[in-house]
């Protein structure tokens, strides 16, 4: 693979927090939801956002 550059690991980096972000975000709901449905829908796009923060993190 060739070098990446200072602009591409700015922007790996911000979408990195922004997964992280939204996996702590996901996981909260899922904790609070009372529904079985939505607590499941929250935790299936918490782990999404977890998979794809440490797919971008094999960039690094």
């Amino acid at each position: 693979m060739s070098e990446i550059s200072v602009l591409d690991l700015q922007n790996i980096r911000h979408l990195i927090t922004g997964y992280d972000t939204t996996h702590c975000k996901m996981t909260d709901y899922a904790n609070q939801a009372q529904d079985p449905q939505v607590k499941q829908l929250f935790q299936d796009a918490a782990n999404s956002a977890m998979k794809n923060k440490q797919d971008l993190m094999k960039f690094l």
